[in-house]
Parts: structure tokens; sequence; C-alpha cells
């Protein structure tokens, strides 16, 4: 059976100022590489101002966790000096499905690059530990579209599991569930038990 994994509880935003720079620590637990770009776009964009934003994240490329997913950049900070330790700090946690963006304004002192590694390392740790971490088991996304007459049935079972799902009503009513690795295969079994085999699953 899949293990469970670290990360973090919730998102979080740490803040603090060296030398007139202010840093600010943004960190959120993630499911999928594409939610992590998005994490690290949705930063940039609301912080546009900033002097820079510096991305890093650990995210299972598949839901066994056989293949993590690292990236890391430096937006224009020197080569080496903010991405990476950003990332360090992930992967000496050992956290995973975690995405973080540093955010500067530069304050008009340089730190130095051994100043920017300890400050980007910081606002990491210190983000982290805002939001808090927890075990994980792995989830994988089930999508589910029927006709409106097996969407209530289809709903009921996803409520009675307790699982997190999103529900879009369109010409269809499509379900985007976020359920466990290890009891996807019979949540599918059941719905189409329950649907009669009506239900399409992705």
């Amino acid at each position: 059976m899949t293990e469970t994994y670290r990360t973090v509880a919730d998102a979080a935003t740490a803040t603090f100022v060296v030398q007139g720079s202010e840093f600010l620590g943004h960190v959120r637990p993630v499911d999928a590489v594409d939610a992590a770009e998005s994490f690290v776009e949705s930063v940039a964009a609301e912080y546009d101002d900033a002097t820079h934003n510096v991305p890093a994240y650990r995210v299972r490329a598949d839901p066994d966790g056989e293949f993590l997913r690292e990236y890391s950049s430096d937006d224009g900070e020197p080569s080496g000096s903010a991405g990476k330790p950003a990332l360090n700090v992930l992967a000496q946690q050992d956290l995973e499905n975690c995405a973080v963006v540093v955010t500067r304004y530069y304050g008009g002192t340089n730190l130095g690059v051994g100043g920017l590694v300890r400050a980007y390392s910081r606002a990491v740790k210190e983000a982290v530990e805002e939001a808090g971490i927890v075990e994980q088991q792995p989830h994988e996304r089930v999508r589910v579209t029927v006709e409106y007459d097996d969407s209530g049935t289809v709903r009921s079972i996803l409520e009675s599991e307790a699982l997190e799902f999103d529900a879009d009503y369109e010409a269809e009513v499509t379900f985007e569930v976020r359920v466990p690795v290890a009891e996807a295969e019979a949540l599918r079994d059941r719905l189409r038990s329950a649907t009669s085999g009506r239900a399409d699953l992705a």
C-alpha cells in the first residue's frame, strides 16, 4: 500500500525584514504540478510590484510517489542564492506536494549571497512553521460525469464517504473528487454499481 507523506497543513505566509528588505514566504499544499505552477503564478501576479518572487516546489508526479518533481528558480537573484535554498528547506523537512514562493521587496542594502541564502531559507522555514506539517495519504482526482437523474445518487455517495469534491452543473453534472489512492478503485466500483454503469468515470 502507498505510504503516507509529509506536507503542509494549510496555506500560510510569514513576513520579516532584513536590512530594509522585506521578505514574505508564501506556502501552500498542492496535489499536482499544475496546481503548484498556478500557485506560483498567482503569487507573482498578486505581488507583481516586488523585486523578486522566488518559487520552489516538490510534487509527486504520480500517485505512488515513484517520481518526485522538484523545481526552483532564482528569479533574478544571484545564481544559487534563492531558489535552491528555498527548495532545500522543503527537502530537508521531507515535505512533498508543497509549493512556496518567497517575495522580496529590495530595501537598498545588498545582502550578499550568504545573506540571501539565509533570508530565503528563513522565509520558507517560517512559512512552513506557520502552516504546520501533517501526514497525508496520497490522493488522486476522480472525475465523475452523470446525467441529472443520477447526480443526487453520486452526491450522496461522495458525502457519505466524506470526500472533498466540486460539482459543476452544466448540460450534465461533473464531480471532481479528491480521493485517497488506496480507496479510488472501490469508489469507482461503487459509483458504477449505483448508477448501473451510466456514470462516466475518468
